[in-house]
């Protein structure tokens, strides 16, 4: 039987390789280069899981100490950038995407807060706010914020 923490993980991790593919595929839609989707895939599928552990004290947060969610981001990211006529025939591949993550971290971030004893209505809350805050990142990536910024950072380097 599978134990509750390593259910969560591996909702998390999926979650995570959903969000980073729309986020890969919003920073191609952006004509960005491998460097800019990888950076963009790490940002699209981990920011609302980081927001979530620091918000429940679960610090530093795992996306930061696990190199799981490094390796699923940019394997999300360079299958994308190597597969993107592959990954765009599904019909709407952000929106497909962005739903399989919200619900994926909806779950898993509020089963997380559980496990750090918050109680069920502000985990459900949490829940909903993790999915949400990676979603309304992904949505600035694909809006051409998110290559904006990649694009100025690179400039100043």
């Amino acid at each position: 039987m599978i134990d509750t923490p390593t259910v969560v993980r591996i909702l998390d991790l999926v979650g995570t390789f959903v969000f980073a593919i729309s986020g890969a595929v919003a920073a191609v839609n952006g004509r960005l280069d491998i460097f800019g989707i990888l950076v963009l895939s790490f940002v699209a599928g981990n920011f609302g899981g980081i927001g979530r552990d620091v918000l429940i004290g679960a610090v530093p947060p795992g996306a930061l100490t696990d190199v799981r969610y490094l390796l699923v981001s940019v394997l999300a990211g360079v299958i994308t950038f190597f597969r993107y006529a592959g990954v765009d025939r599904l019909r709407n591949p952000v929106l497909l995407f962005d739903a399989a993550g919200l619900s994926l971290f909806a779950v898993s971030g509020a089963q997380k807060a559980i496990d750090f004893g918050l109680d069920p209505v502000m985990a459900a809350l949490l829940g909903m706010l993790n999915s949400c805050a990676s979603n309304v990142t992904v949505v600035n990536i694909d809006n051409g914020y998110g290559a904006a910024v990649v694009a100025s950072l690179i400039n100043r380097l």
